[in-house]
């Protein structure tokens, strides 16, 4: 039996992806009638890594890693710099003069509603301006005089 003192670093937290050389002897164990507990112990492997590795042995046949599901994404860390760097720089840029931008400078061939849906993910979005009341001249005389006389006001 292993004690709880010993190999508590290695075993918490999170680590790299189980190599084919130790999922073979995962599944050599269980097929030799071992208990979990046991092919744990033996491999210094953590239970709950032991049971996937069984479980998926016994749904697919095989240990070995599977594709991730989904599309992969289309821009890169490379790209995303070069995108904030373009908005950065001039922030009334259109979505299609953009993608334009990106093709020209980085290859990328991009739709402007990938580059608005980029540029939420970044954190910009494209918002009007609030609107304010338009000051008159008669409007500016008066409000003047009340400025200077309040011009060194304290909090």
């Amino acid at each position: 039996m292993q004690t709880a003192s010993t190999n508590i670093g290695e075993r918490m937290g999170r680590s790299q992806e189980l190599s084919d050389s130790k999922r073979g002897p995962v599944i050599g164990g269980h097929l030799g009638n071992k208990s979990i507990r046991d092919i744990s112990w033996l491999l210094n492997i953590p239970r709950s890594t032991v049971s996937g590795i069984i479980t998926k042995w016994k749904q697919l046949g095989t240990t070995a890693t599977q594709p991730p599901s989904g599309r992969p994404r289309h821009m890169t860390g490379r790209g995303q710099c070069m995108l904030k760097r373009t908005v950065r720089r001039s922030r009334q840029l259109s979505a299609e003069s953009i993608a334009k931008d990106l093709q020209t400078w980085c290859g990328l061939q991009m739709s402007p509603t990938t580059v608005c849906r980029e540029l939420h993910g970044m954190g910009f979005h494209g918002r009007a301006a609030a609107s304010k009341p338009s000051i008159t001249k008669c409007n500016a005389k008066r409000r003047m005089p009340w400025c200077k006389a309040r011009r060194h006001w304290a909090l």
